[in-house]
């Protein structure tokens, strides 16, 4: 049963998609409802938007999905930029967060700081994931 286990995670990684399509509701829900709950709505949206970004790190780092992906990928200069400004990103979102979340006296920027730290945490796995995928395909490249 565990032998595919990597199988069962790329099926699990499928579920970022409705968690996005959630986010993406709550995102425009202010639009559709009342307008006075935007900043509360932010923050659901972000928080779902930072599940969705956790589980599409499930998916299998040894492929890509597009051409784009590998062009960045197999080249060491582009994949070392890439993954140099997805760190300075996730710094962003989890320092803004915690600052928010722990010392911010604005309503505003309390409201968001909790999904702000959801989607840090996310875009953790997003540099795990980078910095796999930018090794696999750069020893593939020796490799040929």
């Amino acid at each position: 049963m565990l032998k595919n286990y990597k199988l069962y995670f790329q099926y699990l990684s499928y579920l970022q998609y409705p968690l996005m399509v959630i986010a993406l509701y709550f995102a425009y829900e202010p639009l559709l409802n009342d307008i006075g709950s935007y900043w509360k709505s932010i923050n659901k949206s972000l928080l779902f938007m930072g599940l969705g970004i956790s589980f599409s790190t499930l998916q299998d780092s040894t492929k890509t999905q597009n051409k784009l992906s590998r062009i960045i990928y197999q080249n060491p200069k582009y994949a070392k930029i890439f993954i140099i400004y997805v760190m300075l990103l996730t710094l962003f979102f989890l320092v803004f967060g915690l600052y928010g979340f722990l010392f911010s006296k604005n309503e505003n920027v309390n409201d968001i700081s909790l999904g702000i730290v959801v989607m840090g945490i996310g875009m953790l796995g997003i540099l795990k994931l980078v910095i796999e995928m930018a090794a696999y395909h750069s020893e593939q490249k020796t490799e040929q």
